[in-house]
């Protein structure tokens, strides 16, 4: 449903969206022959506006997708409601730097032969109500499949569901062998045949995240009484559930973390679900200084990462100028934008990501008294924060609120800035330009994160809760810090107890030594290889079809 090419392509959300551009970069890196199939989202996601109190408004996002991406003449439809939709693609050649690259192609409904609703369909991402929803995932499951087979994808050996809102395909392979086999409706075998073809990734424990929809509206909108007769395959209770489908239809299951294999485990019981940590694509979220520094004393570590380990070798000075370039770049945005007055020499916290309230955004002003008397203390601090709230989540959008009340409440002790319409840019900025990197999940509902991954390829250390990839990356006092059980408390106990406010020479040993034990963990090349050549993927070609 979502995939982050670049911060100027409004067709991603949030990590779930960056994780599959890196992803798709990896592939072209390591020569995966694969294609992919997302949809358009004219109007984004959405363009984020707060006012002086936090408050989030939102507009649709107003793109040049010309500007972007190449138009194919090839069309494909689906039926809806009984009316035929017609879809175009859009293409993007996403290149690694051997020669090779991984087509994406863009969904698009907004062609005259359709009426002025339809043409909405490819609009807006994660939008409307549970019948858009619904539509969206027709367009992208079953026609994703159509307009592959329209564009010349006849031979796809694996079918990699990324999320469960692209599970509709499945539908699509059903029906495509009924159609081989010269029967009407699938049947029990054509559910093994297409069992081998597909591999499933789940990536949240929220339940927000496993649409489900009423079988009410499922037959309006596909009237497919087969549907309904397999009630084992397609459906959960009363409700078509589009993770249960993807689960019931793929021969391989993996979560994003161990701890987050486990949990699935638990949520999911009689399935076999595996898990490959998440990783990130180094080349595209190491700062400029950072990049230059690698370039020079660790040639190679575009398609190595692991190499990184050889970041020992660099002096720490030249670390510790690489990482002050990469401040001095976020702190002048910062300014530029909020008027902060932020300061370079000045301890920098930093946290970014989706408003939501198993996130905690506001869980460092659990005790703003005694914050601001560690701002005291320790010579001053700053915080900076960005991060949307889903529209219709009310809990995300308080969240955002309660950081400007506590902004305004410690101005005098403590700079606090929010920037506003968070994107790809400013989280790589952000990553690379803060001191440490906070994140206060609410266990165990981190699946993975990969945030911090980006800072550690900047060798910024993590203060973070143990929940999803932490629990891996996590040496304490090496790679970072944790935060435990009693969050709040210990989140303060940390930052007064335990790390280095005020900066040292040691300092920029931590920031190599990060670098270094985590190079192994953070890289999406490892992640890709492992979903496309391990148990389940040997592809002559395979078709990702991206949440």
């Amino acid at each position: 449903m979502e995939i982050g090419l670049e911060t100027d392509m409004p067709t991603y959300s949030g990590g779930l969206g960056v994780l599959a551009g890196d992803t798709i970069r990896a592939a072209a890196d390591l020569k995966v022959p694969m294609v992919v199939v997302t949809l358009l989202h004219r109007k984004g996601y959405f363009y984020q506006r707060l006012d002086r109190a936090g408050r989030q408004s939102e507009e649709p996002v107003d793109w040049a997708v010309d500007d972007f991406l190449t138009a194919m003449p090839q069309r494909a439809s689906v039926t809806i409601e009984g009316r035929p939709v017609v879809l175009r693609a859009w293409k993007r050649n996403v290149s690694g730097p051997r020669d090779f690259s991984v087509p994406v192609y863009f969904l698009d409904s907004d062609v005259p032969e359709n009426a002025d609703w339809d043409r909405t369909l490819t609009h807006y991402l994660y939008g409307g109500d549970l019948r858009y929803r619904l539509c969206q995932e027709v367009i992208l499951g079953i026609g994703g499949v159509r307009m592959l087979r329209a564009l010349g994808h006849r031979e796809i050996a694996r079918y990699h569901m990324n999320e469960g809102h692209s599970s509709l395909l499945a539908l699509e392979l059903l029906d495509e062998e009924a159609r081989r086999a010269g029967r009407p409706v699938p049947n029990r075998d054509d559910v093994q045949i297409v069992r081998e073809k597909c591999v499933f990734t789940t990536h949240t424990p929220v339940a927000a995240g496993h649409d489900q929809f009423p079988m009410t509206l499922v037959n309006q909108i596909l009237d497919r009484q087969d549907v309904e007769e397999m009630k084992d395959v397609f459906c959960c209770g009363n409700a078509l559930n589009l993770t249960f489908l993807a689960l019931n239809l793929s021969r391989y299951v993996n979560g994003v973390a161990k701890k987050h294999g486990e949990i699935a485990r638990l949520m999911f019981a009689g399935y076999d679900v595996d898990a490959i940590t998440n990783g990130i694509h180094a080349a595209t979220w190491a700062a400029a200084a950072f990049a230059e520094l690698y370039d020079r004393y660790i040639p190679g570590w575009h398609q190595d990462n692991s190499s990184l380990r050889s970041a020992m070798g660099i002096a720490k000075q030249e670390i510790w100028q690489a990482h002050r370039a990469a401040k001095r770049a976020l702190l002048q945005l910062v300014n530029r934008e909020m008027n902060s007055g932020m300061d370079i020499d000045v301890f920098t916290i930093g946290f970014a990501r989706r408003a939501a309230a198993y996130k905690r955004t506001d869980l460092l002003f659990s005790d703003s008294e005694r914050l601001g008397g560690i701002a005291d203390r320790c010579g001053g601090l700053q915080i900076i924060y960005a991060g949307k709230a889903h529209p219709q989540d009310q809990a995300g959008k308080e969240q955002i609120q309660r950081v400007f009340r506590a902004r305004d409440q410690l101005r005098d002790k403590i700079r606090i800035a929010y920037l506003e319409n968070y994107s790809m840019e400013i989280g790589k900025m952000m990553t690379a330009g803060v001191d440490v990197w906070l994140n206060t999940p609410l266990p165990p509902m981190e699946a993975s994160g990969t945030s911090g991954m980006k800072a550690a390829v900047n060798g910024v250390p993590s203060l973070s809760v143990l929940d999803g990839w932490w629990i891996e990356g996590c040496i304490e006092g090496v790679t970072g810090w944790s935060i435990g059980p009693a969050e709040a408390e210990r989140l303060l106990f940390r930052i007064t107890a335990k790390m280095p406010l005020r900066f040292t020479t040691n300092w920029s040993r931590s920031f190599c030594l990060y670098i270094i034990i985590t190079a192994t963990t953070i890289s999406m090349s490892c992640a890709t290889r492992s979903r496309s050549t391990a148990r389940f993927l040997i592809p002559t070609e395979c078709c990702s079809n991206m949440s």
